[in-house]
C-alpha cells in the first residue's frame, strides 16, 4: 500500500479542493494519523495563511503545524527558478514530505492552484513534484464552460502528459460538468480511458460554485452596515436595483444579491420587504455603492426589523462594483461548515470510494527519480555515520564538500596532507568553521605510521617489497589512506581527484583484495537522467573483459543495483539485439548472459540488446517482445570500457544527467576514485555512496 497521493489540476479554479477534503475524510475513516502537504502555495499577503491549508487543518483537527503543510510560496519558487535552484527547490520539497512520511499514516499532497503565468510551465513543476514523490495522481479537469468535446479533449491530454511522464494516474476527476453533458462525456471517456484508472464526473452545483457574503465583503473591503451575523449567506445571483421598483422587483431571484447605490432608499426597502415576503425568493445581500449610506430615516426603520438581510456600503460605483462581484470566485474556507460538509458528500457521491481505496492498496510505485535518490542516498548515510578518509586534503574541491558533509552531518572525515598548506587553503577559502571538527593527519608524522609500515611489509614481502620500499611507499596518501580502511581506523576511502584511478586502486587490489568468490574489481555509474536514475557499467577499471568477467561485471552491478534501492533489470550491450547479430564481440556478450542466467536465473537479463531497445518502450517491444528488461532497462553493461566509458560521457554532456561514481565494487572494504575533473558535488555524492558501502562491511 502506498502512503501518499498527489492531487493535480491543469488549470485554475478546477474544484480540487472538493476532492482534496473528500480524500482526506475518506482516509480519517481508515487511518489515524493523516497529513497534508502543499508543497508550493499561492500565497499573496506575507502575513495570511493559505487559506486551503488552513481549511483542511483546521475542520480535521490534523495534529501538524501550518508550517509543515508547505515548503515554498508561489513567488519563492519562482525565484529559485530565476536563480537556477529548482534542483534545491525539489530537493527541499522531498526533505519536509519525507518528514510529514514518517510521522503519518498516509499524506494527501496538493498541487500548485495555476495563480501564476503560464499553464504548461506550472504543470511542468506539479509534474515534477509528483514524479519526485513516487506519488500516484488523481488529476482534476473543470468542465465550466467548455464544450462536450473540449471537455474530453482536455482530460485525455492531461492524462496523457501524466502517463508520458511515467506518472501512474489513479484517477480522473472531471469537474464542474453541465447535467446535460455529463452521460455524454462519462461514456466518452470510459471508452478511451485505461481500465486502471478511474473516472468520476461531478456536475456543477451552484451551492459549491456561489461565494458568500464575506468573500465578496472582502474582496471589496466594503463595510458592514447591518447583518453581521449572515455573512455566510450564499450569493447564486446578481441584480442591479437602477429601476422603479415594481420593474425591480420582477428581476429578484433566490440568494439574489442587491446591488445599488445608496441613496436608492426605495429599493433598500422593497428589498428587505421581498425578503420578508412568502411571495419573493430570499435575499442574499445589499450592496451600497459610491459611498453613499441611507438617510437616518431609512436606517432607523432597517434598525427597528426584526429580519435583516447583510447591508454593505462601498465607495466603488455600481458598475466597478458589480464586475468585481461578479467575477468573484468562491473558495471552501474553515469557517464556512456548510460548505465544507458539502465538499465531503459531493466527493462521497461522485467518486466510487470503494475502488479509490482498492487502487490505494494495490499501487506499487517504480522507478527512482534523482532527487529521490540523491535524498535516498543522504538519509541512508546519515543513519548509521561512518568515517571516510579522503587522500588528497590539499584539493579546493575536496575541502569544500567536506565542509557540506560535515555541516550535513552526513559522516566523519579525515583529511590526509600536509596541516600547515591544508589549513591555510581552509582559510582562504572561509570556510573554517565547517571544518573545525575535521581530522588532518600528515602521514609521516602520524603515530601510526611505523605500525603501517611494518603491516604492509608483512603483507607484501612475499612481492619483493623491502622494509625501504614499505616505508616510502606508506608516505603516499592513497597507500596510508588505504591503510587506514585495512586496519579499521578509517571506514572507506576516496581518491582520484589529482591521482590517477590506477593509484587510487592499486593499494587496494594489493592488501584491500576482493571479496570471497570474486575475482574481479569492476565499477559502476548511477546515471542520474531528468526523470530516472539507472547503473552503468563497467566505464572505468576494465578495458577489455572476457565474457566470463562480463559476466562477474553484470552480477556485481546487479546486487549494487539492489542495495540502492534500484530494481535491477539487466542489459547486455552490444551492436546486435537478440539473435539477429554475429560475431566475437556479440558472442562474447551472449556467452556472458548465459552464465549470469545459470548462477542467477531469477535476475532479469537481456542480452545482446543494443542501447536504444534497452532504454526506449517502443523500441525495446518492436524488437524484443515480450522481454521484461527490453525497455525498462535499470542496469547496463557495456561489452568494453571504451564503450562504457565514452557512452557514459557522451550521455552525461548532451542530456545533462549527474553521473555519479565511479563506485568499485568487489572489494573487501570500500575504496572509490574520482575523476581528475570532477566537481565538489561529484567528490560530495561519492563520499556517500562510500559510507554506504562501508555500512555493509562486517567488522
Amino acid at each position: 500500500m502506498i502512503k501518499t497521493v498527489f492531487i493535480a489540476s491543469t488549470e485554475a479554479h478546477s474544484g480540487k479542493s472538493i476532492i482534496s477534503i473528500g480524500l482526506v475524510n475518506m482516509l480519517l475513516g481508515k487511518a489515524q494519523k493523516i497529513g497534508y502537504y502543499k508543497p508550493i502555495i499561492s500565497q499573496e499577503e506575507v502575513r495570511k495563511k493559505d487559506g486551503h491549508i488552513d481549511t483542511i487543518l483546521s475542520y480535521f483537527d490534523l495534529p501538524m503545524a501550518y508550517e509543515d503543510a508547505y515548503a515554498f510560496t508561489w513567488h519563492e519558487a519562482m525565484r529559485k527558478m530565476d536563480i537556477e535552484s529548482q534542483g534545491e527547490m525539489i530537493d527541499t520539497i522531498i526533505r519536509k514530505f519525507k518528514r510529514l512520511e514518517e510521522k503519518y499514516d498516509f499524506t494527501v499532497v496538493e498541487g500548485t492552484d495555476y495563480q501564476g503565468e503560464g499553464a504548461v510551465f506550472e504543470f511542468d513543476i506539479n509534474a515534477q513534484i509528483a514524479k519526485n514523490l513516487c506519488a500516484p495522481v488523481i488529476v482534476v479537469v473543470s468542465g465550466e464552460e467548455k464544450m462536450t468535446e473540449q471537455v474530453i479533449s482536455g482530460a485525455l491530454t492531461a492524462i496523457h502528459n501524466f502517463v508520458a511522464r511515467e506518472i501512474q494516474v489513479l484517477a480522473l476527476v472531471v469537474n464542474k460538468v453541465k447535467s446535460e453533458e455529463a452521460k455524454d462525456i462519462e461514456k466518452a471517456l470510459k471508452q478511451q480511458l485505461a481500465p486502471e484508472i478511474l473516472l468520476a464526473i461531478i456536475e456543477e452545483d451552484i451551492r459549491l460554485k456561489s461565494p458568500t457574503i464575506k468573500e465578496i465583503n472582502e474582496q471589496l473591503k466594503g463595510k458592514v452596515l447591518f447583518g453581521k451575523d449572515l455573512l455566510s449567506n450564499r450569493v447564486d445571483h446578481f441584480v442591479i436595483g437602477a429601476m422603479q421598483v415594481p420593474n425591480f422587483l420582477n428581476y429578484l431571484e433566490e440568494n439574489v444579491m442587491i446591488i445599488t447605490p445608496g441613496d436608492r432608499g426605495d429599493i433598500i426597502i422593497s428589498a428587505l420587504q421581498a425578503n420578508m415576503s412568502a411571495s419573493y425568493p430570499k435575499v442574499a445581500g445589499i450592496l451600497l455603492t459610491v459611498g453613499y449610506t441611507p438617510e437616518k430615516p431609512i436606517l432607523r426603520l432597517i434598525e427597528g426589523l426584526q429580519t435583516v438581510v447583510p447591508i454593505i456600503a462601498v465607495k466603488a460605483g455600481t458598475f466597478e462594483t458589480s464586475n468585481v462581484a461578479g467575477a468573484i470566485r468562491s473558495k471552501i474556507t474553515s469557517d464556512n461548515v456548510r460548505k465544507i460538509r458539502l465538499a465531503i458528500d459531493t466527493f462521497d457521491k461522485c467518486v466510487n470510494v470503494t475502488e479509490l481505496d482498492r487502487s490505494l492498496i494495490t499501487f506499487k510505485p517504480s522507478g527512482m527519480t534523482p532527487h529521490m535518490f540523491q535524498y535516498q542516498l543522504t538519509q541512508w548515510a546519515k543513519s548509521s555515520p561512518k568515517h571516510i578518509v579522503l587522500a588528497e586534503g590539499n584539493d579546493e574541491r575536496i575541502l569544500k564538500a567536506a565542509a557540506r558533509l560535515l555541516g550535513n552531518g552526513i559522516v566523519n572525515i579525515t583529511l590526509l596532507g600536509n596541516l600547515n598548506e591544508i589549513n591555510g587553503i581552509i582559510n582562504r577559502l572561509d570556510i573554517k568553521n565547517e571544518l573545525k571538527d575535521v581530522k588532518i593527519i600528515n602521514p609521516v608524522l602520524d603515530e601510526r605510521y611505523n605500525d603501517y609500515v611494518s603491516t604492509f611489509y608483512e603483507l607484501r614481502k612475499s612481492k619483493n617489497v623491502t622494509l625501504e620500499m614499505a616505508r616510502d611507499m606508506m608516505t603516499d596518501t592513497s597507500y596510508f589512506g588505504t591503510m587506514m580502511v585495512y586496519k579499521g581506523h578509517a571506514d572507506g576511502m576516496v581518491s582520484g581527484a589529482v591521482n590517477t584511478t590506477q593509484h587510487t586502486i592499486r593499494p587496494a587490489l594489493q592488501f584491500i583484495k576482493t571479496k570471497p568468490g570474486i575475482s574481479l574489481v569492476s565499477s559502476i555509474f548511477f546515471m542520474c537522467m531528468p526523470e530516472r536514475v539507472c547503473i552503468f557499467g563497467d566505464c572505468a577499471v576494465n578495458p577489455n573483459p572476457t565474457a566470463e568477467q562480463l559476466a562477474e561485471i553484470a552480477i556485481s552491478s546487479a546486487e549494487s543495483s539492489q542495495r540502492f534501492g534500484i530494481e535491477p533489470r539487466v542489459a547486455m550491450l552490444s551492436y546486435s539485439s537478440g539473435t539477429s547479430g554475429e560475431g566475437e564481440d556479440v558472442e562474447k556478450v551472449r556467452r556472458a548472459t548465459e552464465i549470469v542466467k545459470s548462477r542467477y536465473p531469477h535476475l532479469k537479463i537481456e542480452g545482446p540488446i543494443q542501447y536504444d531497445a534497452a532504454v526506449d518502450p517502443v523500441i525495446g517491444k518492436s524488437k524484443l517482445p515480450g522481454s521484461e528488461v527490453a525497455g525498462r532497462a535499470t542496469v547496463l553493461i557495456f561489452p568494453d570500457l571504451n564503450t562504457g566509458n565514452n557512452t557514459y560521457k557522451a550521455v552525461q554532456r548532451e542530456t545533462g544527467a549527474l553521473a555519479i561514481g565511479p563506485m568499485l565494487q568487489g572489494l573487501n572494504k570500500p575504496i572509490n576514485d574520482l575523476s581528475r575533473g570532477c566537481t565538489v558535488d561529484d567528490v560530495y555524492n561519492t563520499v556517500i555512496v562510500t559510507a554506504i558501502q562501508s555500512q555493509d562491511v562486517k567488522q
